[in-house]
């Protein structure tokens, strides 16, 4: 992050007053007009401005403080902002360029693409290269992006001599003002086209359906978003594309539930394979399966962990592991036969079941 402070030379408690003197003294020095010979002179001055335009405001800069970074192009949405920042310390007479600007309108980067892409819980756990298929705005065939017909002229506004703005004089009541503004008959871009591409229609950009191939990593969970830079909207005239974000949507496995990167199944074994033990065999997120010895006298609810056979740590080694929750299933159903075994059993353990009551199990 810029240190602004130290942009404009002074000391982090400034006052608003030392830092509006600062900013005149520096204004006057380094004004691309005032350096005709120095080719880094409007950037200079564009930072010094930038500066300013932060610590000058007091929400700003407390903003600043808090370690908050701006954008220029939030700063100055029109360049007429530094035109308006100049008429205010020097007024009309200044003697420089208030147009600031050389340089023409900036070309828009592209736009931001935001799409979704779905995954199975194994896929998500292991990770997975997917077609992904959206739409977007690209750069024209036809055209290469330039707006223009092959073979037509691209010539220099007239209007604005190729600064790509022009000034314009407002009535106030304090007189006269004058201000920046993009040229209105090349749309700020300095230069006029002959024949606009019949194709893009002189934008240069069309949209079309795009097709990328998504690198997922292991490990990831629901929600999940990935940035492929500049794997987005096409800019104008050849500047950068957007960037692409891809949300993970992982559906549910009826056999899991995830925890972090724990997973939990549950399974379900009969009174007497409870009572006496038994070995199961259950599902794993590898596509295979373990076995699972239960103990005798397993009670319901009993949960037995399987190291490290959960799913993968996402950009580090290991894994999380299984949990298997036994729940015990209870008949409802016995016939007579069982019903008196069961009975037998309580006997002799000296229990005390109630009584048969009709309708209660099958005859």
């Amino acid at each position: 992050m810029k240190d602004y402070y130290a942009v404009l030379g002074v000391a982090r408690d400034a006052s608003q007053e030392e830092i509006k003197r600062r900013f005149r003294k520096l204004a006057r020095e380094t004004h691309p007009d005032a350096n005709p010979d120095d080719p880094e002179a409007e950037e200079r001055f564009r930072e010094i401005a930038e500066a300013y335009e932060v610590l000058s405001d007091p929400e700003r800069r407390a903003r600043y403080d808090r370690g908050e970074a701006f954008d220029a192009g939030d700063l100055f949405t029109q360049f007429a902002g530094l035109d308006e920042i100049l008429q205010q310390f020097f007024g009309s007479g200044f003697g420089f360029d208030f147009g600031f600007g050389r340089a023409r309108s900036r070309p828009r980067q592209g736009r931001d693409v935001v799409t979704s892409l779905e995954l199975t819980l194994a896929e998500a756990a292991f990770g997975v290269s997917k077609e992904l298929a959206f739409r977007t705005e690209a750069r024209c065939g036809r055209c290469g992006g330039l707006g223009a017909e092959p073979d037509s002229k691209v010539v220099t506004c007239s209007a604005c001599r190729g600064r790509g703005q022009v000034q314009v004089a407002r009535n106030t009541l304090l007189g006269t003002v004058m201000t920046v503004t993009g040229c209105g008959a090349c749309g700020g871009r300095g230069q006029v086209i002959s024949t606009p591409c019949r194709e893009c229609r002189g934008v240069g950009i069309v949209e079309e359906t795009r097709t990328v191939t998504v690198e997922v990593p292991g490990g990831v969970e629901d929600g999940t978003r990935l940035r492929l830079s500049g794997r987005g909207g096409a800019g104008e005239r050849g500047a950068p594309a957007g960037d692409l974000y891809v949300e993970l949507k992982v559906a549910e496995d009826p056999r899991f539930r995830r925890e972090g990167d724990d997973l939990h199944h549950r399974v379900t074994v009969g009174i007497t394979e409870a009572i006496l033990g038994t070995t199961i065999e259950v599902p794993t997120i590898d596509g295979e399966s373990t076995t699972i010895d239960l103990e005798a006298g397993t009670q319901p609810g009993t949960v037995l962990r399987v190291p490290k056979r959960g799913v993968p740590h996402l950009r580090r080694r290991g894994r999380g592991d299984l949990y298997v929750h036994v729940g015990v299933e209870i008949p409802t159903d016995l016939d007579a036969e069982e019903e008196e075994l069961i009975r037998r059993l309580a006997e002799l353990r000296g229990e005390r079941p109630a009584q048969r009551r009709r309708g209660l199990f099958r005859r």
